[in-house]
């Protein structure tokens, strides 16, 4: 029997969510199989894989042979390390302190690069976002400038109003005076 370590579709349109499975390979790829050893969300960012290290680690070294996407799944979670690592202690390169001691190293690195690239990333979404509202108060300024002449222009012309009414009616105030002292 040909057993693959492959990924079952699951979630619905356009929202794939995986389930890591061992199966055969004859089998449908959403159909029967051996074990679940972990599940894989693409839509997270980065893509969320919650796995069984062991159970993983076994299959593998049994013979399981994972698909291309499985294969780089299980590299990134460092199953494929350890493999490699365990044939160095089967064939006495090392011992198994020796091995783990490298494990451990390799894990230690890639969480801190795990651990700068989210930092990186949260700290160019945060500029992103300052130089966003940056543009977005420029923006309130300029329009609010535009306001306030536009109130200012407005005022002007209500004042020149009301002046010039304020003239019209001193000039017929005069006007009548005047017609009033020559009728007497």
């Amino acid at each position: 029997m040909a057993t693959k370590i492959r990924l079952q579709r699951h979630g619905r349109k356009d929202y794939a969510f995986y389930s890591i499975v061992i199966a055969d390979a004859r089998a449908p790829r959403d159909g029967k199989f051996t074990e679940k050893i972990g599940t894989y969300n693409p839509n997270t960012n980065p893509a969320t894989v919650d796995l069984n290290f062991e159970r993983a680690l076994y299959w593998v070294e049994t013979g399981a042979q994972p698909t291309d996407t499985v294969r780089n799944i299980l590299s990134d979670e460092g199953v494929m390390l350890m493999k490699h690592l365990n044939g160095g202690v089967r064939k006495g390169a090392f011992d198994a302190a020796v091995a783990q001691s490298k494990f451990e190293a390799w894990k230690k690195e890639r969480t801190q690069k795990v651990e700068a690239t989210a930092s990186k990333t949260i700290a160019e979404k945060k500029a992103l976002a300052e130089a966003r509202l940056a543009e977005e108060k420029k923006q309130n300024e300029e329009i609010a400038k535009k306001v306030a002449e536009k109130k200012a222009a407005e005022a002007a012309a209500k004042a020149e109003a009301e002046a010039a009414l304020v003239a019209e009616v001193a000039e017929e105030a005069v006007v009548e005076t005047a017609e009033e002292t020559a009728e007497a």
